[in-house]
């Protein structure tokens, strides 16, 4: 269904029941589409299975042994004078 943003304001809990019961909801500013409203249900489904921010970090391409070794022959020891 679709709301017109002052209507969804006006009558929020009933965007929100028909969103959990019908589906989702769109809201609309000047007649353009604008948001929509999903059930908690609706979102999770939509979400399943991506990765979050957490495993895209983690998931980074993998080190090479070449790599490895140079990170750790890199010197232990600032490479420019830092004085405090």
């Amino acid at each position: 269904m679709e709301w017109q943003l002052q209507d969804a304001k006006n009558q929020f809990s009933k965007v929100v029941q028909k969103a959990r019961f019908e589906g989702p909801q769109e809201i609309t500013v000047r007649g353009e589409r604008a948001a929509v409203v999903l059930s908690a249900r609706d979102y999770d489904a939509l979400r399943a299975g991506r990765p979050t921010l957490v495993d895209d970090l983690l998931g980074g391409p993998s080190w090479d042994n070449e790599f490895i070794e140079a990170v750790e022959q890199r010197a232990k020891t600032p490479s420019r004078n830092v004085d405090f």
